[in-house]
C-alpha cells in the first residue's frame, strides 16, 4: 500500500512539473516592453488563386501499345500547342471502345482514329476536318492478310477457307474490316473460317497479331500495312508472308467532337496544315507519326467506309 501511495505521489509531482514547463514557455514570449501587434480584420486582401487553362485532349485510337502511340506523337502534340497557344495533351484510352465512349462524353476532344472508327464517331456528332497523308505518300491505306511462309497449307487467298484467323479489333479498319471485305469479294465468309478471334487485352493489338501467326498461333492475320516494320528487331520478318492485300481506302482522320468550339478547331487544324516535309524540323516530326502531311477532310470523305460498312451489315 505504501508502495502505491508512493507512485502516485511521484506521478503528481512530474504532472506539476510539466505544467509549470508549459507556461514558462507560454510567459517566455509576454514581457511587458514587447511591442503588441494589433491585426485589423477589417482591411482584407482577397487572394484568388489562378486556375491553369483547361486542356485539350488528343487521343490516338490504341491499334498500338500506349508507348509506341506516344513516341509516335507527342512532338506533334507539343508542336501543335506551341503553333496553337493551346494546352494539348495526350491521352491514352485502352480500347477501341473506350475511345469511343470517351469522345461520346467529351473526355476526348480531338480523336485520331481508323475510318471505321470515325463513322462510329460521326453518329456522336463528331465531325472530320482533317486527314493524314500516310507515309506511303497517299491519303489512304489498305490492309494485309499474312501467314507464315513455311505454312504449307495455304498457297493462296482459297486457301484460307477453314483457317484460324486472328484480327486486331471488330472494329479495326485494315486490322479486320478491309480483309472481311476483301474475303467477301472473293466469295470467303465469317462462316467460313474455323475461327475468327482478335487480339486481347489494351493497345499493341496488331504487333500482337503478327506475334500469333509468327508463333503458329493462327493460321493467318489481318493487319494494316507498315505494321510489319514496328517488328523489324523482335521477329525474323523473313518468316511472315503477306497473302494478300485489301483495295486501298481513306486514311487516318482527326475529328473533332461534338460541340467542340470552332474556333479551337480551325487553329488546329491550320497549325496541321502548316505541317511540311520540306521544312527539316517539321519533317522529323511527321516521320515520326508516320505520316507525310495532314490535309483537309470533311464528313464525305467517308462515305466510301460506309458503303463497305453496309456490305459488312456492321450496325
Amino acid at each position: 500500500m505504501m508502495q502505491s501511495i508512493k507512485k502516485r505521489a511521484d506521478i503528481s509531482i512530474l504532472y506539476r512539473l510539466l505544467i509549470g514547463f508549459v507556461a514558462a514557455l507560454v510567459c517566455a514570449g509576454c514581457f511587458e516592453d514587447e511591442p503588441v501587434v494589433r491585426v485589423d480584420l477589417a482591411n482584407r486582401v482577397e487572394v484568388t488563386l489562378t486556375q491553369p487553362a483547361p486542356a485539350i485532349t488528343y487521343a490516338y485510337l490504341p491499334q498500338y501499345s500506349h508507348s509506341v502511340s506516344y513516341e509516335r506523337h507527342w512532338r506533334l502534340v507539343e508542336r501543335l500547342a506551341a503553333a496553337t497557344g493551346l494546352h494539348i495533351r495526350q491521352v491514352f484510352p485502352d480500347t477501341f471502345d473506350a475511345h469511343i465512349k470517351m469522345v461520346e462524353r467529351g473526355e476526348i476532344d480531338i480523336s485520331f482514329s481508323n475510318p471505321f472508327i470515325y463513322i462510329k464517331l460521326a453518329e456522336t456528332g463528331a465531325r472530320a476536318f482533317a486527314r493524314i497523308v500516310e507515309a506511303t505518300g497517299k491519303p489512304d491505306f489498305i490492309g494485309q492478310i499474312i501467314c507464315r511462309r513455311d505454312n504449307e497449307r495455304i498457297k493462296d487467298i482459297e486457301d484460307c477457307r477453314g483457317k484460324r484467323w486472328i484480327a486486331v479489333d471488330p472494329f479495326s479498319a485494315g486490322g479486320y474490316l478491309f480483309a472481311l471485305g476483301h474475303f467477301i469479294e472473293q466469295g470467303i465468309n465469317r462462316q467460313d473460317f474455323s475461327e475468327i478471334a482478335f487480339a486481347p487485352g489494351p493497345g499493341g493489338k496488331q504487333e500482337k497479331v503478327v506475334l500469333a501467326v509468327y508463333a503458329g498461333q493462327y493460321d493467318i492475320g489481318s493487319i494494316r500495312n507498315g505494321t510489319l516494320s514496328i517488328l523489324k528487331d523482335r521477329i525474323d520478318l523473313s518468316q511472315v508472308r503477306i497473302l494478300a492485300e485489301t483495295k486501298p481506302y481513306p486514311g487516318w482522320v482527326y475529328a473533332a467532337r461534338k460541340d467542340l468550339d470552332p474556333e479551337i478547331i480551325d487553329k488546329i487544324a491550320q497549325a496541321m496544315f502548316t505541317l511540311a516535309m520540306e521544312d527539316e524540323k517539321d519533317a522529323f516530326i511527321l516521320e515520326a507519326a508516320k505520316m507525310r502531311g495532314i490535309i483537309p477532310a470533311t464528313d464525305t470523305d467517308y462515305d466510301p467506309v460506309r458503303d463497305l460498312a453496309a456490305k459488312l451489315q456492321m450496325r
